[in-house]
């Protein structure tokens, strides 16, 4: 059985190719071989969600509501998440929760009751890979035409799709020991499990603090495996961001 409890996703190149600041469902369209991907891991009782960077919307690019329809329709097309973390802030905003910082991992491992060193990060360039690390949880690399040499090189764990990145999880993890995971920050988010949807995800506010407490609408609902429906969000991303 995989030690691995919970898999966050990186969005734009990794589960969905890279529309830069979408916020037009339409124009989703999935990786090959991700709603799989996804479902293999549900079987299996791992949770998923989601952690992006969404910075067109501190750039006046698109709005949140915008952010969320795409969210929802990537929920539509691969089905449900435990979490979702949407970033919405810019580059200089000095937010705790936009990659590489590990704000949104920590608060979406925390909404689903999870320690972060049993979760991996999967993602298409070096700042998903150094939040996980950051977070003190393990990372795998999807690279893209968008990914940067050095990054590739320097990630631990890499693998050429989203498929064989999956697979790896579900059979041989490539790591013996867990990462360590960092003291904690600030209060825990949730005493209980819970999960965010796209709709009823937090925001994260700029200036929060180090632990990414999120501000907005959230609620819990019993974790389980069935039915993995909801979502948290802060708005950002990697490349495009």
């Amino acid at each position: 059985m995989s030690p691995v409890k919970a898999v966050l996703f990186d969005r734009d190149g990794t589960l969905v190719h890279d529309v830069p600041y979408n916020a037009d469902p339409g124009l989703v369209r999935p990786v090959d071989g991700a709603r799989a991907a996804l479902d293999a891991l549900r079987a299996r009782g791992i949770r998923t969600g989601v952690v992006t960077n969404q910075s067109g919307i501190a750039r006046g690019l698109l709005t949140e509501a915008d952010a969320r329809r795409v969210n929802r329709h990537v929920e539509e097309l691969l089905g449900p998440f435990d979490v979702w973390a949407m970033c919405p802030h810019g580059p200089d905003d000095g937010c705790h929760c936009r990659k590489p910082r590990p704000g949104m991992i920590l608060w979406a491992a925390g909404r689903i009751c999870t320690n972060p060193a049993d979760c991996v990060v999967i993602g298409d360039i070096g700042a998903d890979v150094e939040a996980a690390h950051r977070a003190g949880a393990h990372a795998v690399l999807v690279p893209t035409p968008q990914t940067r040499p050095e990054e590739t090189s320097a990630a631990p764990h890499a693998a050429p799709d989203l498929t064989t990145a999956v697979h790896l999880l579900l059979n041989a993890p490539p790591w013996d020991e867990p990462a360590a995971s960092p003291p904690p920050t600030g209060p825990a988010e949730d005493a209980s499990p819970g999960s965010t949807g796209p709709d009823e995800a937090g925001t994260f506010a700029a200036g929060a603090g180090a632990e990414g407490h999120p501000v907005g609408p959230a609620r819990d609902v019993p974790a389980t495996p069935a039915d993995p429906a909801s979502g948290a969000e802060c708005p950002l991303r990697g490349r495009s961001v």
